[in-house]
C-alpha cells in the first residue's frame, strides 16, 4: 500500500467499538451512570471561566453580555450535536481522536490526538496554577493570611520558587483517579453540585440588588461588541465533550453519552446566562474593570449586600470549581492516551490496566508527573491560550467526521442523529474555523510549532508502530 494510503487508512468502526474497554492486562469497568457522565462534562466546563471571563466580557458588550453567552452557546451547540452523534455511534474513550480514525484516517487522527494532548495537559496545568491564587484569596478573606509566594507561584514570577499548591491539587486529583473511575465520578458530582450551588447563591444575592436601569442602554457597543464578547466567552463552553472520553466506562454508552453531552451544555448555558444577568443587573456595566477580573463575581456579590461574606462564599466556589476541572480533564487526558496506545501510536505502557483497580495506573502516574512539572515549574503564560485553537480544531474534525460517516456508512446503528443534517455539522465546522481565524497570531505560531513537533513524533514512532499499518505490512 502506498504511503498516502497508509497515512489516511481508516480504522473500521466495528473494530474500534469491539476493542472498547480492553487494555493490556485488564479491562476498564463500566460503572458510570447518565447522571455521573453529565456532571463529568459540567465539571470540565463550569470552571474558572465564569469566575473570571465575565469581568472581561462585560466591558465589550455591556448588559448584552447575556446575549453573548447565549450566542456562544448556540455556536458550541452545533459541535455538541455532532459529538453526540459520534459518541452514540462510536462509544469509546478516544473521543474525537477515535472519531477521526474511523472517518478521516490515521494521520488526521494522530493530529487530532496531538491537539488534545495540548488542550488537556497545558490547560489543566494552567488551571492548577491559578488554584493557588484563588486559595490565597479565600484564606485571606476567611483567616487574614496567605500562603507565601515561594510556593504559590512558578519560577520567573515575583517571589516564585515552585508552585507547590498547583502540584498538590494535581496530586489530589490523581489520587482520586487511581482509586477508581466510579469513585472519581462520585467525587466530581459532589464538587459540581457545590459550585452550581455557589453560583446560584450568587444569583440570589445579586438579584436582591437588581436595578432595571442598569440594563439600559442594553447594547451600548452594538452588534460588534456582542460578537466580540461571544468569541471571548465561547471558550467558557469548552469541556462539554468530556463525557465522550468515558465511553468505555459508561454503563449504557450508546444511550447515555449523547444525552450527557447535550444535557451538560444546557445546564452550563442556563447557569452562565443567569449569572451574567444577575451581575449586570446588580452593578452598572461601566463599573466592571477589565484589568481586575479575577474576583469580579466576589466584588459584585459584596457590593450587592454591602458586606464581605458573600464574596467569601463565591471565592470558595472558585476553589472547588478548579478542583473539579483538574479532576475531569486529567481523566480525559488519560483515556485518550489509553486509546492511542491501544492503536500503537504511543508506547504500550499507556494502555496497561491494573487488574485490581481496573484503571490505567501507569498512564495516570505519567500524566501526573508531566502536568506537575508544567504546573509547578513552568510559567505557562500565553501557551495556555494556545490550547483553545487545538480544541477548535478537534471540534471541526468531529463535525467533518459526522458528514463523512453518514456518507460512507449510512447503515451504522446510531442512537442519536444530528438534527437538520447536513446543515448542522457544516455550520459547526464553519463556526469553528471562524473563531479560530479570530485568534491572535502568537496563538497560531504556537499551534504551528506544536503541530510540527507532533508530525515528527508520528513519523519517528507512531507510523512504524501503528497496529493498523502493521496489519497491512
Amino acid at each position: 500500500m502506498a504511503l498516502a494510503g497508509r497515512l489516511f487508512r481508516t480504522k473500521p468502526t466495528e473494530l474500534i467499538v469491539a476493542e472498547g474497554g480492553h487494555g493490556e492486562g485488564g479491562e476498564l469497568r463500566r460503572t458510570m451512570s447518565l447522571w455521573q457522565l453529565t456532571l463529568f462534562s459540567v465539571g470540565a466546563t463550569l470552571g474558572t471561566g465564569i469566575f473570571v471571563i465575565l469581568g472581561q466580557a462585560v466591558p465589550k458588550a455591556g448588559p448584552a453580555v447575556v446575549v453573548a453567552f447565549a450566542l456562544a452557546a448556540i455556536t458550541a451547540l452545533f459541535s455538541a450535536l455532532s459529538y453526540a452523534e459520534l459518541a452514540g455511534t462510536i462509544p469509546v474513550s478516544g473521543s474525537s481522536y477515535s472519531y477521526a480514525y474511523a472517518t478521516l484516517g490515521e494521520l488526521v487522527a494522530w493530529i487530532c490526538g496531538w491537539c488534545l494532548m495540548l488542550e488537556y495537559a497545558v490547560s489543566v496545568a494552567a488551571v492548577a496554577v491559578g488554584w493557588g491564587e484563588y486559595l490565597n484569596s479565600f484564606l485571606n478573606s476567611l483567616f487574614g493570611f496567605t500562603l507565601p509566594d515561594a510556593i504559590t507561584r512558578s519560577p520567573g514570577q515575583d517571589g516564585g520558587v515552585v508552585n507547590l499548591t498547583a502540584i498538590v491539587i494535581v496530586a489530589l486529583a490523581t489520587w482520586l483517579l487511581l482509586y477508581g473511575a466510579s469513585e472519581s465520578a462520585t467525587a466530581n458530582a459532589f464538587f459540581v453540585l457545590i459550585k452550581i450551588a455557589v453560583l446560584l447563591f450568587f444569583c440570589v444575592v445579586t438579584f436582591t440588588a437588581f436595578r432595571a436601569g442598569n440594563l439600559s442602554p442594553f447594547a451600548p457597543l452594538g452588534v460588534a461588541g456582542i460578537t466580540a464578547a461571544a468569541s471571548q466567552v465561547f471558550f467558557s463552553y469548552i469541556g462539554f465533550d468530556a463525557a465522550s472520553t468515558a465511553g468505555e466506562e459508561a454503563k449504557n454508552p450508546k444511550r447515555d453519552l449523547p444525552l450527557a453531552i447535550i444535557l451538560s451544555l444546557a445546564i452550563v448555558t442556563v447557569v452562565y446566562v443567569l449569572v451574567a444577568l444577575a451581575a449586570v443587573g446588580a452593578m452598572p456595566w461601566t463599573d466592571f474593570d477589565p484589568q481586575n477580573t479575577e474576583a469580579s463575581l466576589s466584588y459584585v456579590a459584596n457590593l450587592a449586600v454591602g458586606a464581605t461574606w458573600p464574596g467569601l462564599i463565591v471565592s470558595f466556589g472558585a476553589v472547588i470549581a478548579i478542583a473539579s476541572v483538574v479532576l475531569t480533564v486529567i481523566y480525559g487526558q488519560t483515556r485518550i492516551l489509553f486509546a492511542m496506545s491501544r492503536d500503537g501510536l504511543i508506547p504500550r505502557i499507556f494502555q496497561r490496566v491494573n487488574p485490581r483497580r481496573q484503571v490505567p495506573v501507569a498512564n495516570t502516574l505519567i500524566v501526573f508527573a508531566f502536568i506537575s512539572v508544567l504546573a509547578g515549574l513552568v510559567p505557562l503564560g500565553q501557551l495556555a491560550e494556545a490550547t483553545s485553537i487545538g480544541t477548535l480544531f478537534a471540534f471541526a474534525i468531529v463535525n467533518v467526521g459526522v458528514l463523512v460517516l453518514r456518507y460512507r456508512s449510512p447503515e451504522l446503528p446510531r442512537s442519536f442523529r444530528t438534527p437538520l443534517f447536513p446543515a448542522t455539522p457544516v455550520l459547526g465546522a464553519i463556526l469553528c474555523v471562524v473563531v479560530m481565524a479570530g485568534l491572535a497570531g502568537v496563538t497560531w505560531l504556537a499551534f504551528g510549532l506544536w503541530m510540527l513537533v507532533g508530525l515528527i513524533c508520528y513519523f519517528l514512532y507512531g507510523y512504524g508502530h501503528s497496529r493498523l499499518n502493521a496489519e497491512v505490512r
